[in-house]
């Protein structure tokens, strides 16, 4: 008996059956440009041995003039069918099915040649598209089928369509980007030729035993999209031009909504799914923000989906499928949507990887073997880099035992979890405290550690994190100043009107953590949408409330300030810091920044700016919060290299950052893979 039955059984596709109700996602990783296709090889067939059911590769670009970035992957000849051979024969011996994604960005395209339905510039791209004529239409066709043809030469399972996300065939669809007035533009009937054409030839090209899947955009979330009609009568001709399955997507990459990010609820979209489930008589699947079997067995059983769609909790545990078997939920590696090493370095041209797993896309190079020798290794702090460097060398064999003088494991990841919109963090320490039970680890809390209680280990590794730094403000040791530490631990009472000093990473967690005073949007879908505009699609054109984004009211008046003239949270992550600052600016946050800290006194925070420290003013406080960096604490370290230890120092402790977590555990698995 298990239990996740709607999840595990499986689903028959008539020519072939996918063994449960799971598909890895489409995911842009980079591992494709790299060349080395043994890496890319070895990373699909970890998740395949993991036991997915189905997986779709990162986005395939059908000609140049479609591909999404200069130098991205295409399937345009022998030499690339070659290549991705290699992936698909791993694949299936690993046991597992594999599709292609055919991705056309069409005026997403991060170059010169892109082309769309009409010149209509996008604004996430600096490159105005080509308008197509009728030859360049009939050749993106040509290429895209021509790309399903050579990926079944190259022994995928399938490929999937993309048409939704704003790439080249949503862009069709949708008076938004396509002004055309011949028959490829104009009525509804001519805008969805190319999507239903598109998948009639591919069919017609492949035969009839070949997975083709279809991403629908399924509410657009941006003016002009399409309506909820549209979008069933699309599902229903992509259906009788050949689809096999229909996969969900959800907003453009335009869209001012946050769709897959931490903040944004569980299945938040999984409703819009289920409004087409029983239109059409093919599998549908549902995505975005399903990352435990127990959301996915909700969806499912709820009838929301025929399958579910999940990518990133694929990078935070390729074995999340074969755990979900066992019954070893808690062990499972949780997505914390943190996209901080996924989306964050797939737009920032690097390498795609996990917070939570570094070994994601690293899994030739960053192995975690047994120990040939087992060593008596001492870890001072239970933070991620402390965690992360625990499990890992007691994977390995080491006899680990892990100090901290708090009550607690995780460090600062208990302040993070208490910031609305990060309840995610939650799971991630409780899977590092199973994991630790789970592996043996010797976990001594309450416990101040010397330099004399570590002289009997092998290895001593500092994971003792970071201290707030002192920003020597005259009047901070006021009754009604506080540090990040005050109040993101509530240990202090904070009043109705606050200055926040410091505008990084910490300084937004504080201010959102003071706006809502302990009820987050996240985990109240309704009020998550009426905050973003979010509306049904049946109701409103393209799920776009008329009235706009209507936050609650904030608890707390709240001044940002920083010291430098620039954009508050330039330093946030690439695809997270606009939600970030959307969020505040929703809440009347005030943003102050070029600002010099004079004094604090009884009328509130006393700034001025610039050099010349021009303009004396007063921001009047009940409180103020310190958020002005951190520095290392490395004092045991010290104190160790003084007895003639030379210990690991990790994480903060090694490099004071923002909290940063992706470097501390990313540090810590490696430290321990070479102990």
């Amino acid at each position: 008996m298990t239990a996740y039955p709607n999840m595990l059984f499986p689903l028959d596709l008539g020519f072939t059956t996918l063994k449960n109700r799971v598909l890895m996602g489409s995911m842009h990783t980079g591992l494709e440009e790299t060349g080395d296709w043994n890496r890319v090889a070895e990373f699909y067939a970890d998740r395949a041995r993991g036991g997915v059911a189905l997986m779709v590769t990162g986005g395939i670009g059908p000609n140049l003039e479609g591909s999404v970035l200069p130098g991205a992957s295409m399937m345009t000849n022998d030499k690339e069918v070659a290549n991705h051979s290699i992936v698909t024969q791993r694949v299936h011996e690993a046991g597992g099915k594999i599709a292609m994604q055919i991705l056309h960005a069409g005026r997403y395209a991060y170059g010169p040649k892109c082309v769309a339905p009409s010149p209509v510039k996008s604004p996430i791209s600096p490159f105005p598209p080509n308008e197509l004529d009728e030859d360049g239409i009939e050749k993106q066709i040509s290429d895209i089928v021509n790309a399903a043809r050579l990926a079944q030469k190259a022994g995928y399972d399938g490929v999937e369509i993309m048409g939704s996300e704003g790439y080249f065939l949503n862009q069709f669809l949708v008076t938004h980007t396509n002004k055309r007035t011949d028959r490829w533009g104009g009525s509804y009937e001519n805008r969805m030729r190319l999507p239903i054409e598109v998948v009639r030839r591919t069919r017609e090209a492949v035969g009839t035993d070949f997975i083709i899947i279809y991403r629908l955009s399924m509410i657009d979330l941006i003016p002009n999209g399409s309506t909820h009609d549209e979008v069933v009568e699309l599902a229903q001709r992509i259906e009788q031009a050949g689809a096999t399955i229909i996969n969900t997507g959800i907003g453009w990459h335009e869209a001012r909504i946050p769709t897959i990010a931490t903040s944004v609820p569980r299945a938040a979209f999984a409703w819009v799914t289920k409004k087409l489930m029983g239109k059409v008589s093919i599998p549908v699947i549902t995505s975005n923000r399903i990352n435990t079997p127990e959301v996915a067995e909700e969806v499912l059983a709820t009838g929301c989906a025929d399958m579910v769609s999940l990518a990133r909790p694929m990078l935070a545990d390729a074995e999340f499928v074969n755990k979900a078997i066992a019954g070893d939920g808690a062990k499972i590696a949780p997505c914390i949507a943190c996209n901080q090493a996924c989306l964050d370095h797939t737009f920032s041209g690097k390498l795609t990887s996990c917070l939570v797993n570094p070994r994601a896309c690293h899994e030739t190079e960053l192995v975690i073997r047994k120990a040939e020798t087992p060593k008596a290794v001492a870890i001072v702090g239970a933070g991620p880099a402390g965690l992360s460097t625990a499990m890992t060398a007691a994977q390995r064999g080491h006899d680990v035992t892990l100090f901290d003088r708090a009550s607690e494991i995780g460090g600062q990841l208990n302040m993070a979890k208490q910031v609305p919109g990060k309840e995610e963090f939650w799971g991630l320490v409780d899977w590092y405290r199973t994991m630790m039970a789970d592996l043996g680890v010797k976990v001594e809390l309450n416990r101040e550690v010397s330099a004399d209680d570590l002289t009997g280990f092998d290895e001593v590794v500092i994971a003792t994190g970071v201290t707030p730094r002192d920003p020597q403000i005259p009047g901070q040791d006021r009754n009604n100043v506080l540090t990040y530490v005050d109040v993101l631990r509530n240990k202090a009472e904070v009043g109705a009107s606050v200055a926040v000093i410091g505008a990084g990473g910490i300084g937004f967690d504080v201010s959102e953590f003071l706006i809502e005073d302990g009820h987050s949007p996240t985990t109240d879908l309704p009020v998550w949408m009426k905050e973003w505009g979010v509306t049904d699609p049946e109701e409103h054109r393209a799920g776009l409330a008329p009235e706009g984004p209507q936050p609650e009211a904030p608890k707390r008046q709240v001044t940002l300030l920083q010291r430098k003239k620039q954009v508050h949270g330039k330093g946030l992550g690439k695809t997270t810091g606009w939600i970030h600052r959307a969020t505040l600016k929703m809440k009347n946050v005030n943003f102050v920044g070029g600002v010099n800290y004079e004094r604090i006194d009884d009328n509130g925070l006393h700034i001025s700016f610039g050099e010349g420290r021009s303009d004396p003013t007063v921001i009047a406080a009940d409180t103020v919060v310190l958020c002005s960096g951190q520095v290392s604490e490395r004092s045991l370290a010290d104190a160790l290299v003084d007895r003639g230890i030379t210990p690991h120092v990790i994480g903060g402790a090694d490099v004071a950052a923002e909290l940063d977590a992706k470097r501390a555990i990313n540090q810590g698995t490696r430290l321990a893979a070479g102990l």
